[in-house]
């Protein structure tokens, strides 16, 4: 009797072994807490698979990795500007609209801001602004205004994007030009402004800001509005501060790679997440607000009047969705190599 036990408890262990091993496996190329954990669980209970979650700081160290023959991904989010990058170099598939049906909630006054407006290559996820997360018990009313990343008070107590773009982007906005200026003239201007703030600066940061401002080591930060939503939320003494001349906008959109392994299950997540009673609960835990119109409808009031959402109408009018430059490109990259090594 024992020895039958014996083989049958076997068989039960292997067959578990192999059923585990049988699930598919999503594998998803995204910003750090951007899916709401308790949904992602969800997603792999309906659909029997388990979802691996990569995370990259920045488009460009995103695009290098996969430049660099990375591969295995079935979703990627890059931001409206580095999607159009990446599909016009063959990187992304074509997407088969008929399905994603939750694509009909997509707001079309952001559709008409990005290159890719009839979605051919990715539907937009979120929308994220640079804005300023501040000590409301360091700063006594900081003025709304990019000037504050020069003030003396946060002297060694502030720290900027590690994002050419969305850094630059600030300085041009803060000199009244286009984010996506091509004028040298402008660009090296836009530098002279960020040498400024960096001697200000502890350093150049996408990830440990949240933490330093949130334990007041420092007193203002360049940060993405849905990181310091998520600071705010648990912490009092933080606040935002949207500049008055305007901020970078990025829209991240999901798209699945050529390389993927997992398309059809990758359709299934992208629709998953447009749903809107998803895309609610998940923008009010990350702080990013969904262009999602029927899950707009959803979240509560006080979501919305968050100023890390809600930005004035001023500031909206003078803010832009970042755009590729194309060849011009180079000229960013040049001046922001002279920012970084100090030149």
């Amino acid at each position: 009797m024992f020895p039958f036990l014996s083989r049958l408890v076997t068989i039960l262990v292997v067959s578990m072994f192999v059923t585990a091993c049988s699930k598919k496996e999503l594998r998803v190329f995204t910003w750090a807490d951007y899916v709401k954990p308790e949904l992602i669980q969800r997603f792999e209970q309906e659909h029997g698979c388990s979802v691996v979650i990569d995370t990259f700081d920045s488009n460009e160290a995103m695009y290098a990795k996969l430049q660099s023959g990375a591969s295995g991904y079935d979703i990627v989010v890059p931001s409206s500007y580095m999607a159009d990058i990446m599909a016009s170099q063959g990187m992304l598939q074509r997407l088969d609209l008929s399905r994603l049906p939750g694509t009909v909630n997509i707001d079309e006054t952001i559709l008409a801001k990005i290159p890719d407006s009839k979605m051919q290559f990715a539907v937009p996820y979120a929308l994220s602004y640079g804005v300023l997360g501040y000590r409301k018990d360091k700063l006594a009313a900081p003025a709304a205004s990019w000037k504050m990343l020069e003030n003396e008070s946060v002297l060694k107590k502030t720290s900027l994007l590690n994002d050419m773009r969305e850094t630059l982007g600030a300085a041009l906005k803060y000199l009244g030009h286009s984010v996506n200026t091509t004028d040298e003239v402008q660009l090296e201007a836009a530098a002279e402004v960020v040498m400024k703030w960096k001697a200000n600066a502890v350093k150049f940061d996408n990830e440990q800001y949240k933490g330093a401002v949130d334990a007041g080591e420092f007193y203002l930060v360049h940060g993405y509005s849905g990181d310091l939503y998520q600071v705010v939320s648990e912490n009092s003494e933080v606040g935002i501060l949207v500049p008055q001349e305007g901020v970078v906008i990025a829209c991240d959109e999901l798209a699945i790679p050529q390389s993927a392994a997992q398309a059809d299950l990758a359709y299934k997540f992208i629709d998953f997440l447009l749903n809107p009673d998803v895309a609610a609960e998940n923008m009010e835990w990350m702080g990013y607000p969904c262009p999602n119109k029927a899950a707009v409808k959803k979240v509560s009031s006080e979501f919305l009047e968050s100023p890390a959402i809600k930005v004035p109408r001023e500031a909206m009018d003078r803010s832009e969705v970042i755009r590729d430059l194309g060849e011009d490109r180079v000229k960013y990259s040049r001046v922001w190599d002279k920012i970084k090594s100090g030149g």
